[in-house]
């Protein structure tokens, strides 16, 4: 298998969901998309998202944990905020988790990581200003350009991406 999701809603962050979904097509990787809303959304720039109109978007309720390899979640703290409250979408994020299977996740994404409760212990990026909420919930806030703990890897900020994606796309291909 070399299938990706990219889970995320309404008003997230556009280049925080453009970038990895070309690097991942570029990389000949399947990508599915589930979106909190089940179609197309804006980004918080005005993007539709995802940027091809010939791309379906899932909901949470027609994805299964066991069809992927590797789960991205962008940012946009606007989306995330409303995400993180469907719990079928946090309870995918654990159930990926606990298979080890490869989560990449940029900036208020960590949102979603924190609700997921699988940040303890581990090294964590997250926007700047989640710092005390990764580290309220037992994560090791560190700030990199691209941050590895086992399965999860993550960055703090759009700047970052080229980083972030080169070590997800490395670990992918691993």
């Amino acid at each position: 298998m070399n299938r990706a999701i990219i889970i995320s809603g309404e008003l997230a962050q556009d280049h925080e969901f453009i970038y990895p979904y070309y690097r991942l097509l570029e990389a000949n990787i399947d990508v599915d998309v589930c979106m909190l809303e089940g179609k197309a959304v804006k980004g918080i720039l005005g993007t539709t998202l995802p940027p091809n109109k010939n791309q379906t978007v899932k909901t949470i309720d027609q994805i299964k944990v066991d069809d992927y390899d590797l789960l991205v979640i962008p940012g946009g703290v606007k989306a995330m905020e409303k995400v993180r409250q469907e719990k079928k979408i946090i309870n995918f994020i654990t159930k990926f988790n606990e298979k080890k299977k490869i989560i990449a996740c940029i900036c208020s994404g960590a949102q979603l990581l924190i609700s997921a409760k699988v940040v303890k212990g581990r090294k964590i990026a997250g926007y700047y200003s989640m710092e005390d909420d990764l580290v309220n919930a037992g994560a090791i806030y560190t700030d990199k350009p691209a941050v590895i703990d086992e399965n999860i890897i993550t960055t703090a900020h759009y700047k970052d991406m080229g980083p972030w994606m080169r070590e997800v796309l490395k670990k992918f291909s691993k």
